[in-house]
């Protein structure tokens, strides 16, 4: 039952969910798109990769105090996390971007020399995932998104 106790672990998972939930109505007042879909998938604004970990490091700030050896190492894994998030996987997600271009180009190429289309293997080819990073504006607003759900909760806690 101490698990549930745990505050900043909370405050961690709380902002998860928020982040991936609040994708949805953004895209939707962005595009008119409603995509369900984006609670699970990776990439978007805000980044929940970075509101969890900000909300970890604030709960662990609320609790244990900023100078704590554990804030310590908390703040650094969300610098770390945060700069992945809108660094190399970002970088990923373009590159993935660029070859599935050049599959679909090489598919049309394929088509005109042979009957390419009848192989049941390229039916099964699945393309890359292509959202795998964040924006930096991304990132920044999952850091605040964590920031602010860590203090909205502790003031329920």
């Amino acid at each position: 039952m101490e698990l549930f106790m745990n505050f900043p672990l909370w405050a961690a998972l709380t902002a998860i969910v928020f982040a991936q939930v609040i994708k949805i109505p953004i895209r939707f007042i962005a595009t008119r798109e409603f995509t369900p879909g984006l609670a699970f998938s990776t990439g978007g604004m805000p980044s929940s990769h970075s509101a969890a970990v900000t909300a970890l490091t604030t709960g662990i700030g609320i609790v244990d105090g900023i100078t704590s050896t554990i804030f310590a190492l908390s703040a650094v894994f969300s610098v770390i996390t945060m700069f992945d998030a809108s660094g190399v996987r970002r970088h990923a997600g373009e590159q993935a971007v660029v070859l599935n271009r050049l599959l679909k180009d090489f598919q049309l190429f394929y088509d005109g020399a042979k009957d390419w289309n009848k192989k049941a293997e390229y039916e099964k080819r699945k393309e890359l995932k292509e959202l795998l990073g964040h924006q930096p504006s991304e990132v920044f607003m999952g850091g605040i998104t964590g920031i602010i759900i860590a203090f909205l909760l502790y003031s329920f806690y």
